[in-house]
């Protein structure tokens, strides 16, 4: 039966790997699932054998089951561009400490390694605390040369950043060779685009000088997370806007398209929705939809129950998904390759 697939909601990854965890992602977003340590992130939709998203309903992993059917899943466009796999990587993060100050390069990098790709992302702010913020792009007048001699030198990279106060509903999009970190007291919805076969790659500039144990708990004997620091200066671009200017060049305000929903993502790689209230409605899908409650409860094809923190994967096949979401709010999330995402047709 063509339907959409509850996935599981506990694809954690472990603490070592995200040290600055934080615990709202259990507490709020995640109620009900025991995990003994902080969450960084949830990948909730994903396809990377590291993190594999499993259907709730038999455990099955996701890449497996859309490379049986691969059209049916994903619609013949995106299946043929990126070989019958799926490029969209859905996550939750919650940040307890600041991130480290990272940038990401293109696709076509010429000094990627073998099996290593881009990774252009988006960021819905969920929650922060009072004063809590992200750190995006260059300050005014700041060259690589700056920056260069602020790392040798063993300074705090972010007086050379903008820090930008964020609220519930704020949005952004974070473009390879952008110079960024998400700020302590941070949840966000992340959607991100990683090429099938390949692993999403991040050059740390600079992790605060903080040091940790083997688990990844803060330790003044420990070691420091490795660093980048010529990667990281190679792939940013240096030509793009300073200050405030560039900060708007990567804000997104929401697009109100009808019956509670709002278009907040718009690229060339992927496309992303916001659902809430407003009378009951009909999509038209021609690429698989991945579908992140955020609050309440949300319903798709009358069936399909999605409470907070849970996620589904609606495939292409079933051309049309009815959705419910006066009782919640979700995020929907696809693949548009090569073009602008655009809106979600109305059905």
């Amino acid at each position: 039966m063509v339907r959409p697939e509850r996935l599981r909601p506990d694809n954690f990854t472990p603490l070592r790997r995200t040290p600055w965890a934080g615990r709202r992602l259990l507490e709020r977003y995640k109620p009900g699932v025991m995990w003994g340590e902080p969450v960084g992130e949830s990948w909730e939709v994903s396809v990377d054998p590291a993190f594999p998203s499993r259907l709730e309903r038999d455990g099955r992993l996701l890449h497996e089951v859309i490379a049986v059917a691969p059209v049916a899943w994903l619609g013949g466009a995106v299946a043929e561009r990126w070989g019958g796999q799926s490029p969209l990587l859905v996550k939750l993060l919650d940040s307890a400490e600041n991130l480290s100050v990272q940038v990401h390069p293109h696709d076509d990098d010429p000094d990627l390694g073998p099996g290593e790709g881009g990774k252009p992302e988006s960021w819905l702010v969920l929650d922060a605390d009072p004063g809590a913020g992200l750190f995006l792009g260059l300050r005014e007048g700041v060259d690589r040369d700056v920056v260069e001699a602020c790392l040798r030198a063993g300074e705090n990279l972010s007086q050379y950043l903008n820090f930008v106060p964020v609220s519930s509903g704020d949005a952004f999009v974070i473009d390879p060779g952008t110079v960024h970190a998400i700020g302590a007291g941070v949840t966000l919805a992340e959607p991100q685009h990683v090429a099938p076969g390949r692993e999403g790659v991040t050059y740390r500039f600079w992790d605060w000088n903080r040091r940790y144990d083997a688990h990844g708990r803060p330790d003044p004997d420990g070691l420091p997370r490795a660093l980048h620091v010529d990667r990281s200066l190679a792939v940013t671009d240096w030509s793009a806007p300073r200050g405030r200017a560039f900060v708007e060049t990567c804000r997104r305000r929401p697009v109100p398209v009808g019956n509670g929903r709002a278009l907040v993502v718009d690229t060339a790689h992927f496309g992303a929705e916001l659902w809430s209230g407003g009378r009951p409605f009909g999509v038209a899908l021609d690429t698989m939809l991945a579908v992140t409650c955020l609050a309440g409860e949300v319903r798709l094809d009358g069936e399909v129950v999605l409470t907070t923190g849970r996620s589904a994967v609606v495939p292409a096949s079933l051309a049309t998904l009815h959705v419910d979401a006066r009782g919640g709010s979700a995020m929907a999330c696809w693949t548009a390759p090569g073009r602008a995402a655009g809106a979600l047709r109305p059905a």
